[in-house]
């Protein structure tokens, strides 16, 4: 083994430049991994931290026991609590103070007229509570509001929206509300919770815009007296609350606000990350192996000699694995420095970019330093290992071969192995798509056919290469035709090199063509669901945003140039015992407005003790026109409702519809989701427009769309996922771009002496280094080619597999510019790999290389 060794360093220490591109691929994949770990760990810490001090003198939290939870959602509704219980509990022995927490939504517009935040996080508006202890929201500026109108909103929040104390603004609550800031408030030391606004008002004012009825609260927040803990606490109050009301301590309350932002953003952040790294790393994977297998090859004669000497076959294997461990363990442990570095850029960008997360020291844990070096050290020995096995093998008398140009790959075995998994991937994926929908069973097809392809390449190669090169002889004459002769020497070459470029652009193409799918699918839900003219929303989705006003809808119906205007509003209740979101609305005004398909019974009669449900509904609660149904309402109220409809499509209507008039005894904060108009007769969509346009503006100013820009704005959140997408997969096609490269550089010290000879009988410069990125381009297009079309054929998998899991019905489509435009950079990428490499052999001494055995 010491010898063994001592041969690797010996080796390392003359070819350093050979596993540049090797450090570079595990250095890249590593550091991004171990930045996503310490990122997460870091925000997860410093949210912690937040919430603990801001919370830190509620020792107890009152509120209603039961919640419910709609599908989808991680976070339930629960049933308002009686602000009278705030005397009850000031009596009970151990508790110092007490106050309600009224809470709600509530967006204010900023100095520009636009309104601020309500892009996911939400935008909360409360009570403003006087004990200081109490309230998580500390006065920073200013004082605390006194009298109707007055509100303190968080730092953040007034930078945002460019406001001042002092400034008059408006507060949708959903209806528009006159308010003048008079206070700044911080939230545990920081500006604002992260991208969270807040609105503090007077407790009068809270009731009256954020409550359905006086004397209700989302919570009591309650403070103990010396010496009693809040577990203490919490046992003196559980036995004077009413039932259906429970206590926790303020430290579980922080930990599930901390869990509540884990679950809804940190975790899919961390995991979206975590998947690009994954995929960064397999195509170092990729890369490294081709690298291990070329330099393996070149020395083919160099380990014949050895073996003919006396080394073993072990002694040869364990050689190679000792550089590629060098290899791994300097370029992971660099490539952890890197990853903390990548963590505190990432720290300095988001509030830069808008998204002030809390601040805080770097954390890192022994796990997010652990997993990433061990991820890098296996990463590379694992795609070392075949090679070295390889070395291991190497004949004595392979010393007097002339050539040790690896040319294997393209083997009968191979290709019928080949075709066999790819069979294999398309029967599972059909039977997860088509037969039994899963997508589970539609992901393993995925990863099969992944698996297919690879095993496929080298095969493929030879064809591919001749055909893609095929008008390189007509445009680039000789220098083209040596540039495919190049890429045809070796298939296994040619295959594990475009192979890292190819699942880079396959994970692209898979998202371009899914982003495409779901815009689609916005444009038919829209084009099918909605017969409207316009659509009146606010900017916002997820939990963001106020909604709009109900009063609207009355006020634009009202217009001389409108035949219908019927808004969407949005309820929660236990329907049989399942948490369902409602539809309130007027169910005669949907009905003309929206598509509903083909109804069963009548929407016209379901008052106040009527639902209407979607088909596919009332098959799962096994429910027809005449069944009853029971709905359970978050004021804890039950009633029995009549199904007097059953309708076809759900898109926009929602599953479960009931009216206005039955949702108002257990309706809170009343607000609309989306208006949909339609115009008299004869009325041009400008005019129409332009009304509806001024209407709204005295409630808030919504956005007024038609119906083609409401589909667009629906699926503007896509095109924002795609960007970060493809900023992401950057990382991924560089080190694909680091392996073409490091390929080409490695063969140009192959062929140094067939180079020389070239230039010998009059090729020059100019011509070899177009010879030389002339191959890289082929090589990327090869890649690129399979990449779209293994990118394509998993988009359509996860469409259709989606469609087939979901309610939803999801439509595919096939973006050619977009796909058109992958192919441009792909091909780009290919020619820049092929720049250096290209320099360097341009730059060869021709004697010199001549002379090279």
């Amino acid at each position: 083994m010491n010898a063994s060794v001592r041969l690797s360093v010996s080796s390392l220490r003359a070819h350093k430049r050979r596993f540049a591109g090797t450090f570079l691929a595990v250095f890249l994949g590593v550091a991004f991994l171990a930045g996503t770990l310490v990122m997460g760990d870091t925000l997860r810490a410093s949210f912690d931290t937040m919430f603990g001090n801001a919370t830190s003198g509620t020792d107890a939290v009152v509120r209603s026991a039961d919640a419910i939870t709609t599908p989808g959602e991680s976070e339930g509704v629960r049933e308002p609590v009686d602000t009278d219980l705030v005397t009850t509990i000031e009596k009970v022995p151990g508790v110092a103070a007490a106050a309600p927490n009224i809470q709600g939504a509530g967006q204010l517009v900023g100095r520009n007229g636009d309104p601020i935040g309500g892009q996911g996080p939400p935008t909360l508006a409360g009570n403003w509570i006087a004990d200081p202890k109490l309230n998580a929201y500390q006065l920073a500026e200013g004082h605390a509001p006194r009298k109707s109108g007055e509100v303190v909103i968080d730092r953040g929040t007034a930078e945002r929206g460019d406001l001042r104390i002092g400034d008059t603004t408006t507060l949708r609550t959903p209806d528009p509300v006159k308010v003048t800031v008079v206070g700044l408030a911080t939230f545990g030391g920081e500006d604002g919770m992260a991208q969270v606004t807040f609105t503090g008002m007077t407790q009068a004012d809270a009731e009256k815009y954020l409550t359905a009825r006086p004397g209700e609260a989302a919570s009591i927040q309650v403070r103990a007296g010396p010496g009693v803990g809040q577990q203490e606490l919490v046992d003196a109050l559980t036995p004077v609350l009413p039932k259906g009301v429970e206590a926790i301590t303020g430290q579980a309350s922080a930990e599930e606000n901390t869990d509540m932002i884990s679950s809804q953003f940190l975790t899919v952040f961390t995991t979206f990350l975590l998947v690009f790294s994954g995929v960064a790393l397999l195509v170092a994977t990729f890369s490294i192996h081709n690298t291990f297998a070329i330099v393996v090859a070149q020395r083919t004669r160099e380990n014949a000699l050895l073996r003919a000497l006396g080394a073993s076959r072990r002694q040869v294997t364990a050689s190679t694995l000792v550089e590629a461990t060098a290899v791994a363990v300097t370029a992971s442990a660099v490539g952890l420095v890197g990853g903390i570095g990548i963590a505190a850029g990432l720290q300095a960008l988001f509030p830069a970019i808008g998204f002030p997360f809390p601040e805080g020291d770097l954390v890192i844990s022994a796990l997010s330093m652990a997993l990433p070096l061990a991820v890098g050290i296996v990463v590379c020995l694992g795609s070392a290992l075949l090679p070295a096995v390889r070395a291991g093998r190497t004949a004595p008398l392979a010393a007097l071969r002339e050539t040790a140009v690896d040319t294997s790959g393209a083997s009968p075995a191979r290709a019928v192995t080949g075709l066999g998994l790819l069979a294999l991937a398309v029967g599972v994926t059909l039977s997860g798509v088509l037969l039994s929908p899963s997508l589970w069973l539609a992901g393993t097809g995925a990863v099969l056919a992944l698996v297919a392809f690879v095993v496929l390449g080298p095969v493929a190669s030879t064809t591919a290469v001749r055909v893609l090169g095929g008008p390189l002889d007509r445009l680039r004459g000789v220098t083209g035709a040596l540039a495919r002769r190049n890429a045809l020497r070796s298939p296994k070459r040619t295959a594990a090199t475009a192979s890292a470029l190819m699942i880079g652009v396959a994970v692209v193409s898979l998202f371009t063509v899914f982003g495409a799918s779901l815009k689609a699918t916005m444009d038919q839900t829209v084009s099918r669901s909605f017969a409207g003219d316009v659509a009146v929303s606010t900017p916002s989705f997820g939990a963001g945003g106020s909604g709009l006003s109900p009063r609207l809808a009355d006020a634009v119906q009202r217009l001389p140039e409108v035949d219908t205007a019927v808004g969407l509003g949005r309820g929660v209740a236990e329907v049989d015992g399942k948490g369902r979101a409602l539809t309130v609305t007027d169910p005669v005004a949907l009905e003309r407005t929206f598509d509903l398909g083909t109804v069963h019974g009548s929407l016209r009669d379901l008052g106040t003790d009527g639902i209407a449900i979607t088909e596919k509904e009332a098959d799962k609660q096994n429910l027809t026109t005449g069944d009853k149904a029971r709905l359970t309402f978050t004021d804890g109220r039950t009633q029995t409702f009549t199904v007097r409809a059953v309708y076809g499509q759900s898109e926009l209507a929602g599953d479960y519809v009931i009216t206005r008039d039955a949702w108002a005894p257990h309706r809170t904060q009343d607000a609309d989701t989306l208006l949909a108009v339609s115009f008299e007769d004869g009325v041009s969509a400008d005019k129409g427009k332009a009304a509806v346009e001024k209407a709204a503006a005295q409630y808030g100013n919504p956005e007024v769309q038609t119906r083609d820009e409401y589909a667009q704005s629906a699926a503007g959140g896509i095109d924002m996922m795609l960007t970060l997408v493809y900023a992401l997969l950057a990382l991924a096609v560089l080190i694909a771009l680091l392996g073409i490269a490091n390929t080409l550089t490695l063969a140009i010290h192959e062929r140094t002496r067939e180079l020389g000879l070239l230039r010998a009988v009059g090729q020059t410069r100019a011509q070899l280094r177009a010879m030389v990125r002339w191959e890289s381009v082929l090589v990327a297009a090869f890649g690129t080619v399979g990449g779209l079309a293994l990118g394509a054929f998993l988009g359509w998998v996860l469409v259709e597999a989606s469609d087939g899991a979901s309610d939803s019905a999801f439509a595919f489509a096939m973006p050619p510019l977009q796909l058109a435009v992958v192919a441009l950079v792909g091909l780009t990428a290919g020619a820049l790999a092929g720049l250096r490499p290209a320099r360097r052999a341009a730059r060869l001494d021709v004697l010199r290389a001549i002379a090279t055995e």
